[in-house]
Formats: C-alpha cells, sequence, structure tokens
C-alpha cells in the first residue's frame, strides 16, 4: 500500500491537504449476500442483502488532481469559522439542537433506531453529551454548514474550497485499492486505522457486541482526529469516527446511469451523500463502497466533514 511520500499544504486555520492525484477506479461493489457472510457471519442476512445501491461495480475517472483534508474538519477549525465569518450553524438558527448522548436515558441505549437523544437544543456543534475537545472532528453539522464553511473560506483565500463528490470521496479512500477497506476484506484489518464500533464502545451499547470489532481503541465515543493510521493517500479517519458529507444528491439507482468521467451525482434529489462510517457504526457499513443518506438540513452526533480544495 505504499504509494510514496504525501505532498502536503496547510490553509490559514491549520488544515492540512494531501494531494490527490487523477485517476481511474472500479467504484462500488458486486459482493453477494453470500460472498459478504464469510467474513461478517454475525449479521442477520436481511442485513447482507440491502447494498443494492453500490451495484453495479462500474469504472470512474477523476480527470483532475486535488486536494483532501488530510482530517476531518476539528472542533477547533469550525469553531475559527464561526468566530470569524459570523455564521450560525442551522441546529442554532432553527432552534431545534441537535443531537446527544444522554447516559441517564436507557432506552436510548436499547432501541436500534433511537440510539441517541434529540433533536434538542442542549446539543449542538460543541455539545454532544460526551466528552470533545478542540482536536476531535465537528459533528451535529448539517449539510448547509458544510457549505458555509467552505464558501467562506472560499472567499477568504480566493480558491476554491467544497465538499468532495461521492467518487473522489471513493477514490481518495480507496486509495488504489479494490478490496471492501484500504486495509483488505477482513475487517479485523480495520484495528490500527479507524475508529468504529470497537469493545470500547461495545461497553455503552453490550446488546450490541457482537458486531463489534474485536479490538480496543480506548475511546468509546469520537478520538481525537488522527489517533490512527493513515491510508496510502495519506488521509486519516477515512474510515470510522464521523461520516462526512459529500456534494451528491442521491439516488439509489445512480451507478446504473452514472457517467464515467468525473460524476457529480443525479441532478435533484431529496437527500445528499454520507460516507466512510462513524465512531459508533458496525464495520459492515464501514466498506469503502457503503452508501449513506440525509437530507441537507439533518444534523447529528456521528456527522461530521471534510473538505477538498481545488489544484
Amino acid at each position: 500500500m505504499n504509494m510514496g511520500s504525501v505532498e502536503e499544504i496547510k490553509n490559514h486555520l491549520g488544515m492540512a491537504f494531501a494531494c490527490i492525484p487523477a485517476g481511474s477506479f472500479l467504484m462500488g461493489s458486486n459482493e453477494t449476500e453470500n460472498s459478504l457472510r464469510q467474513d461478517f457471519p454475525q449479521y442477520e442476512l436481511t442485513r447482507l442483502s440491502e447494498f443494492h445501491d453500490e451495484s453495479p461495480l462500474h469504472k470512474a475517472v477523476i480527470t483532475r488532481s486535488f486536494w483532501m483534508g488530510r482530517h476531518p474538519v476539528t472542533i477547533k477549525q469550525f469553531e475559527l469559522f464561526l468566530t470569524n465569518s459570523g455564521y450560525m450553524p442551522e441546529s442554532i438558527q432553527d432552534g431545534t439542537g441537535g443531537y446527544g448522548f444522554n447516559p441517564l436515558d436507557t432506552h436510548l441505549k436499547t432501541i436500534d433506531d433511537e440510539v441517541f437523544e434529540g433533536r434538542n437544543n442542549r446539543y449542538a456543534w460543541d455539545k454532544t453529551g460526551f466528552t470533545q475537545e478542540e482536536d476531535f472532528p465537528v459533528v451535529n453539522i448539517t449539510w448547509n454548514d458544510a457549505n458555509a464553511m467552505a464558501r467562506w473560506l472560499s472567499e477568504k483565500e480566493g480558491k476554491r474550497y467544497r465538499l468532495p463528490t461521492e467518487a473522489e470521496w471513493e477514490y481518495a479512500c480507496r486509495a488504489g485499492t479494490d478490496s471492501r477497506y484500504f486495509t483488505g476484506d477482513n475487517p479485523n484489518t480495520l484495528a490500527s486505522y479507524a475508529k468504529v464500533f470497537d469493545l470500547d464502545t461495545a461497553k455503552i451499547w453490550p446488546q450490541w457486541q457482537r458486531y463489534a470489532l474485536d479490538y480496543q481503541s480506548h475511546y468509546e465515543f469520537a478520538a481525537p482526529v488522527g489517533s490512527f493510521l493513515p491510508n496510502p493517500f495519506g488521509l486519516y479517519d477515512m474510515i470510522g469516527n464521523v461520516w462526512e458529507w459529500c456534494s451528491d444528491w442521491y439516488a439509489e439507482n445512480y451507478y446504473q446511469y452514472a457517467p464515467t468521467i468525473d460524476p457529480q451525482g443525479p441532478n435533484i434529489g431529496e437527500a445528499r451523500v454520507r460516507r466512510g462510517g462513524s465512531w459508533h457504526s458496525w464495520p459492515l457499513y464501514c466498506r469503502s463502497s457503503f452508501r449513506n443518506v440525509n437530507t441537507p438540513e439533518s444534523r447529528y452526533v456521528l456527522a461530521g466533514m471534510r473538505l477538498v480544495l481545488e489544484d
């Protein structure tokens, strides 16, 4: 996986960017339920048969190099953006807040689709219910918040910042590999590279321990950015820690008609793409090809952002 030295630049917020070369790759997955079951035997069959939007496996060409944030945007960097721009995050604008962890609410620990409490105005980008410091990835930000930060940086520096396209994101995550993860096919290879749902997080949600990565990261919740090893392109936390917004609208059948050259996603839609998994995501949902979606105004305790700077 060694692809040589990684070229890096930094902006005025101290955000480091790695140069991602132009190239092509096979996007998506053609795996069957049976092939997934070999490495994910503890998962119910219904969970192994819900990935139709990852197919067909198809060629995508990224025609221009670009700079990608080496880390997800941190709390400190987002705070600097807010302080200097005067922007108000949507969770505060609309008065409904975000999501957070309430250790006193045992109900939230047992219902599969209600893991966290919210929306509630006690939670926001800087308040999650668990300890986070300035070098942790910012969460509870909407797609619109992420684009607002990109626009502000663009105006401030006279360069174009933006969210990555879904194709750029997967290309950067795979970094020349064609396996489930850039570390290989076996989820256990993630141990030194990603903060996902592991044995430490399973201490809080023991009912899901069978899905946990058999590894102790020493972080029950999110981890400071860059706490794990990078992928071959020098990017940290591409798998796990926080879901990352992409620029694309989502369509379940998009891969059936996506252009080969620099795909940008559908022209219209109701939800935007998020990629990469989070500290609370089971390894099955952290594969390089997995597609996660939500509406642009959604905000969640597991969702953050990573920016691209055009070359």
